[in-house]
């Protein structure tokens, strides 16, 4: 982010393809193991003329990533501390206010080229759907040995804590060349959360009412441009984004001991609220544009050049899902109780222990462990993809031809060239 907008104007980041989550979220958690792709460099060209086959990283959104995940990380880890707390619960609602709707956007962005082709659909379930079928399970089982519930249920349909957001995701991915077909695909999804924020028989299969309350970050996302990521990382962008960031923590800290955070959540009707139908109308609109608004001084504060941190953003689903563990463990086995956690030095140390702790798990030592089940290969549950195979064919035909199927006549030309050159 101390790139300068002009300078951008005239290098533009080209349109990136469509990533599976990881992050998403992930990625989400939006966002996956691949992200954007920069610019090449000026002048560099591979050996034989030929294309790379994989494109350099935009750190911007591998940064984004890695501190969304954080603040993930740091809202869970604050969530104990706000009935003692009216600061840590102020610093919970604002938060909550956009760290998934920024997940959100990013993985809408990471979801354009999605046209439901066999190799898409195919990372879909490899990236998706296969990790949160195992977290299921896995926090399944360990609620009923750590929280001493031996009869707690697996259900796939009724996801259990973080992964109804890989629920989301695959739905979302799913229909995403539904919404990039219709007029005002925006306003549309925004009818789509009023109707569900209104609807108190949706159930909980698959956390609709999250899917669907949630989904116009989503379509948003599937139609920002990289122009528009230009207007908020500009200078005047970011100096404007601290006055409403200060203002937002304000009302925050007015608004923690008058407002119910399962708001927040967006898991229930009004109606399953307490709270008259038209509520749910006014609500859905006010926490869509406040969070939006506080995504963009999020994302105008995102570092655009490499940091220490920027690999870790390819990590950001492993980190995700493998911190439910703890985050829900320090529930179970009452970490929270120790009375030197609720004084202020111990929400600094908490908040620290939660960025450290994320931060390890987002790391590619942990990537390596777990990748069995994050991104399984699992090419034997596919069928071959016969278009797939014909570009493979057809690039290392073109490859062999390039390295000396050309016979003679290729390697005089470069001969005499070269001589002549001298």
């Amino acid at each position: 982010m101390t790139q300068e907008l002009g300078t951008r104007a005239t290098t533009r980041v080209p349109l990136p393809p469509a990533a599976a989550p990881g992050d998403g979220t992930s990625t989400g958690p939006a966002a996956g193991s691949t992200a954007a792709t920069g610019p090449a460099r000026p002048g560099a060209e591979p050996a034989g003329g030929r294309q790379p086959e994989r494109k350099q990283r935009d750190p911007y959104f591998d940064n984004a990533k890695y501190l969304a995940i954080v603040l993930v990380a740091l809202g869970h880890s604050w969530e104990p501390l706000r009935d003692g707390s009216r600061a840590a619960g102020a610093l919970y609602v604002f938060v909550y206010t956009f760290h998934m709707p920024a997940f959100m956007v990013i993985s809408g962005y990471f979801s354009r080229g999605f046209q439901g082709k066999p190799h898409q659909l195919k990372r879909l379930l490899t990236g998706v759907a296969v990790p949160y079928v195992l977290f299921e399970v896995a926090y399944t089982l360990f609620k009923r040995w750590a929280d001493d519930d031996p009869g707690y249920p697996i259900s796939l349909l009724d996801p259990w804590y973080l992964t109804w957001f890989l629920g989301a995701l695959f739905i979302w991915r799913l229909t995403a060349p539904l919404w990039k077909a219709v007029r005002w695909p925006v306003a549309l999804s925004l009818a789509v959360a009023v109707l569900a924020s209104i609807s108190p028989d949706i159930g909980d299969d698959l956390d609709l009412q999250r899917v669907l309350q949630f989904l116009p970050f989503f379509v948003i996302g599937l139609h920002l441009k990289p122009e528009h990521f230009d207007l908020v990382r500009g200078r005047r962008a970011r100096m404007l984004s601290l006055p409403v960031a200060a203002g937002a923590l304000v009302v925050a800290y007015w608004a923690v001991e008058r407002m119910n955070a399962a708001w927040f959540y967006h898991y229930n009707s009004a109606q399953e609220m307490g709270a008259p139908w038209w509520v749910g109308v006014i609500m859905t609109f006010a926490l869509f544009g406040c969070s939006m608004v506080l995504t963009a001084c999020f994302l105008a504060w995102v570092p655009g050049r490499r940091m220490w941190f920027t690999a870790l953003g390819a990590g950001t689903l492993y980190g995700y899902l493998l911190h439910g563990f703890v985050a829900k463990g320090s529930r179970f086995w009452d970490w929270y109780e120790v009375d030197w956690v609720h004084t202020p030095l111990g929400a600094i140390a908490v908040t620290c222990i939660a960025a450290a702790l994320i931060t390890v798990l987002c790391t590619p030592p942990v990537q390596r462990l777990f990748r069995f089940a994050m991104e399984p290969e699992m090419e034997w549950a596919f069928r071959e993809d016969p278009s797939q195979s014909a570009r493979e064919r057809r690039r290392g035909g073109e490859h062999r031809h390039g390295d000396g199927g050309g016979g003679g006549s290729g390697s005089g030309r470069r001969g005499v060239g070269g001589r002549t050159g001298r």
